[in-house]
């Protein structure tokens, strides 16, 4: 079979050319600002005076590898961030979709048939004589092959007069990047959490450590008292008390060890490292380390709140319900439809060949909506109820994350200006009991004078491994807060996992149509 004539391939498209002028109408109006919530200046400390700095690093200036890895092998292991990373997926699929429904189609056909043509021809002859009669008949049947080839393009596309089928485009790539997004937070959230968990654990085992020094001391005044006592020197009492305070130190320190197992076994859940191997790695690991100074961070909040992927996906739902506005306002417009065709067919019969070349242009349809029972219409209200919605949420989300970063850099400051005080408070209990300690053993000191100044010096041990599981928390907390390395400018996918630097972003402001 030949090639399709180029002429006919043009006089298919020719009108699907022409309806390219006719798709400049559209509902769609200009966008309008909805503006965020924002205050004019930061009600809460900076450090360093304000210059937005990069986290996508954060966790490498802590320079603990640890950490680093089980953030990696949580994100791996997350199944918030395989979902995420599924709608991705489907939102891309989705996109193109909405994009091919504003090209025409094109589909291809070919059909083969064989049957056969045939005649028949028959006759018969009567006589009669005066005793009877006689008859005969005869008939002759012929049969012809015959084979049917057809092929050809039929093609089909919707004119989009009112902007439809862009405003279902421009939904659609905005789901797209709100998705996007989406899946940023949610390793930002995975990271957050793994590292809570982790910190967790090591403020756990340093308070497993203060626990074992506070057993270890209490059995061994329980053992002097003891003896003291069975020689004369001291009274039953006291050793009684020290017996006491000796059990009360081993049952705390059972606790916390299984505090320790149970943070342990979190961590093992979230990162879906083996807990042998977990342990090893904990074990080699230093229990403690330094927090690192908080990078500076914007003075306007506006370019704060901008790099938080969160916000972004909020305010790119605003845009997504706005254009879904437009798409119901135009489904209650007419819609012009334009098709056309071109076919070859060959027919074959007993060696002769004959081809027949056809095309169509049409139908151009006209379809006008009538009576539909309010149908459209209430649609429509309902897509402008969604982008109210949407708008609501979005501002919601703003105030939020104004109010996370406030708080993050509340805590950090305040805890930071506790830390001298615990230190100095651990330092100079911890002298006290030294003295009293040696005072007890000279005979100066009641056994009740050192346990309570051993109570105090547990206590003040025990506040200062808080405090600095709370400074960690405030740390995390911020750079959860402040988007965790991400901008929107970032065009990381679920196939690429590397992080971006951060760049200045403009004012959280969305354009929108209501």
């Amino acid at each position: 079979m030949r090639r399709l004539r180029p002429k006919l391939i043009a006089t298919l498209f020719l009108p699907l050319g022409l309806g390219l002028g006719l798709t400049g109408c559209t509902l769609m109006r200009p966008p309008a600002q909805v503006e965020a919530p924002l205050p004019a200046q930061w009600n809460a400390p900076l450090p360093h005076g304000g210059s937005l700095a990069s986290l996508a690093d954060w966790w490498r200036q802590l320079d603990d590898p640890l950490l680093v890895e089980l953030i990696a092998a949580a994100e791996a292991a997350s199944p918030n961030v395989a979902s995420a990373a599924a709608r991705v997926a489907e939102a891309r699929s989705t996109r193109v979709q909405a994009g091919a429904a504003l090209l025409p189609s094109l589909d291809g056909t070919a059909s083969a048939s064989r049957g056969t043509s045939g005649f028949s021809s028959g006759g018969s002859t009567t006589g009669s004589s005066g005793t009877g009669s006689t008859g005969s008949s005869s008939s002759l049947s012929a049969s012809t092959p015959v084979t049917t080839l057809q092929a050809g393009l039929q093609s089909k596309w919707e004119v989009d007069l009112f902007g439809r089928l862009r405003a279902d485009r421009d939904a659609a790539e905005a789901k797209q990047s709100s998705a996007n997004a989406k899946w940023h937070d949610a390793r930002v959230a995975v990271a957050a959490e793994t590292a809570n968990a982790y910190f967790a654990e090591r403020a756990c085992r340093q308070q497993l450590r203060v626990a074992e020094s506070d057993a270890r001391s209490r059995s061994e005044t329980a053992r002097l008292t003891d003896l003291s006592a069975k020689a004369g020197f001291t009274a039953p009492a006291d050793a009684a008390l020290a017996r006491a305070s000796a059990s009360d130190a081993s049952g705390r320190l059972t606790q916390q060890r299984a505090q320790c197992a149970v943070q342990r076994k979190a961590l093992v859940a979230l990162s879906g490292i083996d807990e042998a191997t977990l342990e090893q790695k904990l074990a080699a690991a230093p229990a403690q380390r330094a927090l690192p100074l908080v990078g500076s961070i914007a003075s306007v909040p506006a370019d704060a709140i901008a790099q938080r992927p969160d916000v972004y996906a909020a305010e790119l739902g605003v845009a997504s319900a706005s254009a879904d506005v437009g798409s119901a306002e135009a489904e209650r417009y007419p819609k012009l439809t334009v098709s056309g065709s071109i076919g070859r067919s060959q027919l074959r019969v007993s060696g002769f060949r004959q081809s027949l070349e056809t095309w169509t242009v049409g139908p151009v349809s006209l379809t006008v909506p009538l009576l539909d029972g309010g149908a459209r219409k209430a649609n429509t209200d309902a897509a402008k109820a969604r982008y109210a919605e949407a708008v609501s949420l979005y501002r919601a989300n703003v105030r939020q994350a104004v109010r996370e970063v406030e708080e993050a850099l509340v805590n950090l400051d305040a805890t930071d200006a506790r830390t001298t005080d615990a230190d100095s408070a651990v330092k100079n209990y911890q002298a006290s009991f030294d003295a009293t300690q040696a005072r007890y053993s000279s005979g100066l000191a009641s056994l009740f004078e050192l346990e309570d100044s051993r109570r105090t010096l547990f206590t003040a041990q025990t506040a200062r491994v808080s405090l600095q599981r709370e400074r960690a928390e405030a740390w995390v907390a911020l750079y959860r807060s402040m988007g965790g390395g991400w901008n929107r400018s970032a065009t990381a996918s679920p196939e690429i996992t590397e992080s971006s630097p951060m760049t200045t972003t403009p004012a959280a402001k969305v354009a929108t149509s209501p």
